[in-house]
């Protein structure tokens, strides 16, 4: 059955059930790191998209820091779908460190097209190679933000 059949925009899901439907440790892995790397929680939203056959329609799990979003997470029967933004300002970052990624994640950053404020990446979740890259890139967004003087 599909995420957003078993939770409708009515029903929210827990973090429990979150857990059981996505079903590997590769998800609590990660958000153990968001929570204590980047000192962020977990945040429920319903989607009613309705883009590529509604790949982001239902219950996602976003991760915020100061109102920047550092990814949200779409979850998936056996893994989950993470959406991580790269803003402008963060692309040369971004781009030395997709340089030690996994040829998956180099493909997906080089592949997917800058708009007017960065790009989105779209990233399937399935192994512990993938999550360390993830890992890597949301250094980036979680960092906290130096003030000028």
């Amino acid at each position: 059955m599909q995420w957003n059949e078993l939770f409708n925009a009515q029903n929210e899901p827990s973090e429990v059930q979150i857990n059981e439907f996505i079903g590997t440790t590769l998800w609590d892995n990660l958000d153990g790191y968001l929570r204590e790397e980047c000192k962020v929680k977990p945040k429920l939203s319903h989607s009613n998209c309705a883009m590529d056959n509604g790949l982001w329609k239902g219950w996602n799990v976003k991760y915020k820091k100061s109102g920047k979003a550092i990814c949200t997470i779409y979850p998936k029967q056996g893994y989950f779908l993470l959406l991580m933004p790269i803003g402008l300002s963060e692309m040369d970052e971004a781009e030395l460190i997709v340089k030690s990624c996994t040829e998956y994640t180099q493909n997906i950053f080089n592949k997917t097209t800058s708009g007017r404020t960065g790009k989105s990446l779209a990233f399937d979740v399935t192994n512990e190679d993938v999550l360390d890259d993830i890992k890597k890139l949301t250094a980036i967004r979680g960092k906290k933000k130096v003030e000028k003087v």
